[in-house]
Formats: C-alpha cells, structure tokens, sequence
C-alpha cells in the first residue's frame, strides 16, 4: 500500500460529519466502541457502521471510511467475507463518478486491487480495461 489505511479512515470518518447529520453520535459512539474493542464486540461496532452506510449511500466520505476499516478488519481476521465485502463497498464507491475524485477515490481503487487479490480474482487484462475505458457512461 503507498497509504496507511488506518489514517486514511480517521481523515475520511472526521469528513463524514456533515453527510451523517443528526446519526453522526451513533457513528461516533460505534466507532470508538469498533476502535478500543477486539473480538465480537468490535465487530459488532463494525456491522453496525457497515448498517449506518446502507443508510446513506450518497455519503462518500463515510462509505470511503467503511472501506478502510474493511481493511483493517482483513488484518485482523483473514477471511474471504472480509474480502467479498470490501470488494462490494469499492464497486459501490467507484461506480459513482463524483466519489472516484480526490485521494479516497485513488486509495480506494488501490484497495479494491487488494480486496479482488485477497479472493483470488486476476487482475484486470488490457483487453477488460480497454472496454472499461471505452465503455459509455450514464450521465455524461
């Protein structure tokens, strides 16, 4: 990685203030509860946070914060659902063109590499990445 996870989801969880508005407490309080635990309580925190972004899939910062500590949940506890689940919050951030600018969007895509690694997925080859590029987007 040429970014610490864990600092890029401080930054992104701090920037996710104004997009939670009135369940930014409930953000704070499963956050702290995820970061000073370890074991079912910590994850617990965690599926809660993950909860909270289903509820808002507009708030770019905050899905960028849950993607990070997916990360960190794959440090601690190897697993293929941590993967699975990381690679599902990367597709849901980088479709959405206005997310995939800035530094989250950069980390994020270099993330997503880890997470697809991490399940065994090869990489993209020229030929998808060529369709990718050339393929229309909605909204343009």
């Amino acid at each position: 990685m040429r970014f610490d996870p864990a600092l890029a989801a401080q930054e992104a969880f701090h920037q996710a203030e104004v997009e939670l508005g009135i369940d930014w407490d409930m953000a704070v309080e499963l956050e702290e509860t995820f970061s000073s635990n370890a074991g079912s309580t910590a994850r617990e925190a965690y599926e809660g946070l993950l909860a909270l972004a289903r509820q808002y899939p507009q708030a770019h910062s905050f899905q960028a914060f849950c993607i990070y500590i997916t990360w960190q949940q794959v440090t601690e506890e190897t697993i293929a659902r941590h993967f699975e689940t990381g690679v599902k919050l990367c597709e849901a951030y980088l479709v959405k063109r206005e997310a995939r600018t800035g530094l989250d969007g950069e980390q994020i895509e270099e993330l997503y590499g880890s997470f697809r690694a991490g399940l065994g997925l090869e990489e993209e080859d020229e030929i998808q990445a060529e369709y990718k590029k050339d393929t229309p987007k909605g909204g343009d």
